[in-house]
């Protein structure tokens, strides 16, 4: 049973709504029939939470958020499908998060998320854990971002692009193919300038087995964009490199870049190896 007293009196919120007990709910907000809540979360005044949409616990939605509405697809049908997010999430003011396209299929965003005012997360998009996305970013449909990504203000992201985890994109940055894991990436169009150092170095992964892993993700660096070898010669030096796991990831997220469902890894600051030909639009 709803505590009437953490509810504002003009919330407008459907009687088969499913929301835990101890939720706020702020003035005029709007909480449609398939929507659930989990417990201790906060959502502020003029939000609107549509469609069937799932909600995890001790998120903050902040005023005026659109969440789980129609996608902005022409081919969209009417079709149900599911926004999922999960727990500890800090979604502020304005932000829009769309559901997906198809019968079924999921915009998921995970755990202790934080998406600063006027983002934009469009239909089928998955954001993991601990992602930062400043303000005024824009994903467009299918994109997949992995865990413990920065994205700086302004930046528009095609669809079908996926961003590797602990990766940085600068701010007004056009990302229209892949960002390879741990890397930082800027421009229009965007290169990839270096390893994003300080991410590194703050996760924690700078100093895993005595700095071990941080070299050789430097040499993994060195060998892709500073050797002058082909993308198939330099992913081959990556095989070397069994013993570390963050390699392996990366070697992973660039050979599945270059499948034809992908975009291709955004290339170096000089034009260097890993991208290929965009086919699709």
């Amino acid at each position: 049973m709803l505590q009437t007293a953490l509810i504002h009196s003009t919330a407008v919120i459907h009687p088969r709504a499913q929301i835990h007990p101890s939720v706020k709910v702020g003035p005029y907000a709007v909480i449609g029939e398939k929507v659930s809540i989990g417990k201790d979360t906060e959502i502020g005044s003029h939000v609107v939470l549509d469609g069937h949409t799932e909600i995890g616990q001790r998120n903050r939605i902040f005023t005026g958020a659109a969440i789980g509405l129609e996608p902005q697809d022409l081919k969209y049908d009417g079709s149900e499908s599911l926004v999922s997010i999960g727990d500890d999430n800090n979604i502020r003011e304005y932000v829009t998060i769309n559901r997906p396209t198809r019968f079924g299929e999921i915009t998921r965003l995970g755990n202790g998320l934080l998406l600063m005012a006027y983002v934009h997360v469009a239909h089928n998009c998955v954001i993991q854990d601990n992602v930062i996305i400043a303000n005024s970013v824009a994903l467009a449909g299918h994109v997949h971002i992995e865990a413990n990504v920065r994205i700086s203000g302004l930046v528009g992201i095609h669809q079908f692009v996926h961003i590797g985890r602990h990766a940085m994109v600068a701010g007004m940055s056009r990302i229209e193919r892949d960002v390879p894991p741990y890397m930082m990436v800027e421009g229009n169009p965007s290169r990839v300038r270096g390893l994003n150092k300080v991410g590194l170095k703050r996760s924690g992964i700078g100093e895993l087995e005595s700095g071990q892993v941080y070299q050789g993700l430097k040499q993994a660096y060195r060998l892709l964009y500073r050797s002058g070898l082909t993308f198939s010669e330099a992913l081959d030096k990556l095989d070397s490199f069994a013993n570390n796991e963050y390699v392996q990831h990366l070697h992973r997220f660039l050979v599945a870049s270059q499948r034809d469902d992908r975009r291709g890894a955004i290339p170096g600051r000089r034009g260097a190896t890993p991208h290929r030909p965009i086919s699709r639009s």
